[in-house]
C-alpha cells in the first residue's frame, strides 16, 4: 500500500527525501487523481470534517448541482484511491475518512524536521 515498506511495515521516506519507485508513484498518482477533481475535493473535506467522523449520501447530495450517481460515482474513486470507506445501512450508504491513508500523504509531502531549506540565489548548476 501506499507510502508501506513491505519488508518492515514502515513508511516510506517522503518525496522531499528519496526519489519514488514506480510503484509507489503509481499508487500516489492513483490518489491524487482522485484528489484532483474539485467535486471529489469538497465531498472529502466535507466527510473528514463531519462532527462525529462520518456521513450519510443522503447528506452530501444534496450540496452539489450533481444527480445522484454522479456524487456516487466520485465517492468510489475516493474509496478507491483508499482515502474514505463506507458501509451500507439500510437503504444508505455512510462514509467515512480513511485516516491512515490522509497520514500517509502528510508524511510524504513533508520535508524533515530542522532540514534547511536549499539555497535559491543562484540557479542550480550555475559556475561561481
Amino acid at each position: 500500500m501506499l507510502g508501506q515498506d513491505d519488508a518492515a511495515g514502515l513508511c516510506c521516506p517522503g518525496l522531499l527525501t528519496a526519489p519514488l519507485d514506480e510503484d509507489q508513484a503509481v499508487e500516489l498518482a492513483k490518489v491524487f487523481k482522485a484528489l484532483g477533481d474539485p467535486v471529489r475535493l469538497r465531498l472529502l473535506s466535507m466527510i473528514a470534517s463531519r462532527a462525529g467522523g462520518e456521513v450519510c449520501v443522503c447528506d452530501l447530495t444534496p450540496a452539489f448541482d450533481l444527480s445522484q450517481p454522479t456524487i456516487s460515482h466520485h465517492l468510489k474513486l475516493l474509496r478507491q484511491a483508499g482515502l474514505i470507506d463506507c458501509e451500507r445501512r439500510g437503504t444508505w450508504v455512510y462514509y467515512w475518512l480513511v485516516p491512515e491513508m490522509t497520514d500517509r500523504l502528510a508524511a510524504i509531502l513533508t520535508r524533515p524536521a530542522g532540514e534547511a531549506l536549499p539555497d535559491r540565489t543562484a540557479p542550480a548548476g550555475a559556475a561561481s
